[in-house]
């Protein structure tokens, strides 16, 4: 049977590509047929056997799928009130959530005959993920990375390197994620022929943001089941962290028709929402603009220029949000709050310290949020929040912030 996600759930966007006022497709004129071409690709290959039973393959023994859910017992009872769990999405081969979407894109791109795939990442785990996925099927794999990002997630950029990827810093700009997506679609424009331009999270021109999100489905999906066989019914809050938003509309998706299931978006916040230019959360502190091909809440000034923004999390460095998330937004079916480097930082270290469990920052600022959550809720009350990485990646730019020098922990 041709995968069940697509038979159940809210599935959105129109045909123009539009959640609400969100979304769309605003690209050049060379990248049109592109576009067009993978839109008819995957609305194949969604009602496709063969290609879910890849899908799956991968997932199940390539992957690790299902990632565990987990019952956080200890974080329980310290926070002294909602049960927490965890979706142990870091255990995933790569140590993220991005492979899930990755092997899709790149099955995908196979059957378009593409033999160049080009990304852009952040934190360096989509990267990671797309550089492992192409040396598994021997693709050429290009990754731009935003200079001060190559610098601080230093262990990503040679794990991709070993995986035999080009990892091009990118200079202009902050040198952060938004900068490496605007070479990426440089790069797409001038090699059109054999390129495949594989992105990282819910953004972009459509059909990306949906069909990034179909493949990260497989999350919550499994979530439905494995919350089933542990307390017998749903959670009542979701917990995501949210960059451009993958992992949490994985999470979220197949729980939108649940009306009685609360879901929260953690934005970054920086070193607070109010001072300038020194945050990423676009739904707090941002507007509706147009940026890489969509239409979403961004930060930008008065005249509309993008402001670079600022997140200790490289992977949630971010002046923008997917569409999806602005439209649940504005819908008012999910709430977005934001937290700060200094809270997410607490949970980072709260994690090791009663779990056991190394996050990478970007779930960190979901637990900080949980933090400050679970102990107003009763004891029956279910929180699951998505460990979506694990923090290997992010042990020099935590060392930092805690001011140790690597080497010299004697």
């Amino acid at each position: 049977m041709a995968n069940d996600l697509f038979n159940s759930f809210m599935t959105g966007p129109d045909e123009q590509g539009r959640f609400g006022d969100f979304g769309g497709r605003f690209v050049s004129e060379t990248l049109m047929p592109l576009i067009l071409s993978l839109e008819e690709e995957y609305e194949k290959a969604k009602t496709d056997d063969s290609f879910w039973a890849e899908m799956n393959d991968l997932w199940t023994h390539y992957v690790g799928r299902p990632s565990p859910l987990y019952f956080a017992e200890r974080l329980t009872d310290h926070l002294g009130g909602a049960k927490v769990y965890m979706k142990r999405d870091e255990l995933n081969h790569t140590g993220a959530h991005k492979i899930n979407n990755v092997l899709g894109q790149i099955i995908l791109a196979r059957r378009m005959g593409k033999t160049r795939i080009i990304a852009e990442t952040g934190a360096g785990q989509h990267g990671v993920a797309t550089a492992t996925v192409c040396a598994k099927f021997g693709l050429k794999c290009v990754v731009y990375m935003g200079a001060h990002d190559v610098e601080r997630q230093a262990p990503n950029v040679f794990r991709m390197r070993l995986l035999g990827a080009e990892v091009v810093p990118v200079t202009s700009g902050r040198g952060t994620l938004k900068d490496a997506m605007n070479d990426a679609l440089r790069d797409w424009v001038t090699n059109v022929r054999d390129t495949f331009y594989c992105i990282g999270t819910v953004a972009g021109p459509h059909p990306y943001p949906a069909m990034v999100r179909d493949f990260q489905a497989i999350i919550g999906k499994e979530v439905r089941e494995q919350m089933d066989a542990a307390e017998g019914r749903l959670p009542d809050t979701l917990v995501a962290a949210i960059g451009g938003g993958s992992n949490a509309m994985g999470l979220f998706f197949p729980f939108l028709d649940d009306k009685e299931v609360n879901i929260i978006g953690v934005e970054a916040g920086g070193k607070g929402v109010n001072a300038k230019m020194e945050h990423c959360a676009s739904l707090t502190g941002g507007r509706p603009g147009v940026l890489h091909g969509n239409r979403t809440y961004l930060l930008q000034d008065d005249d509309g220029q993008i402001l670079e923004g600022f997140s200790i999390s490289a992977g949630l460095d971010y002046p923008g949000i997917g569409p999806e998330h602005a439209w649940l937004h504005e819908i008012g079916r999910a709430k977005y709050v934001s937290i700060t480097d200094v809270e997410a930082l607490e949970a980072f270290q709260l994690s090791c310290a009663l779990e056991g469990i190394i996050p990478a920052l970007e779930p960190s600022h979901a637990l900080a949020h949980v933090m400050k959550l679970a102990p107003t809720l009763p004891k029956d009350h279910i929180i699951c929040m998505n460990m979506c990485g694990r923090g290997d990646k992010d042990i020099f730019t935590v060392a930092k912030a805690l001011g140790f020098e690597m080497g010299n922990f004697g």
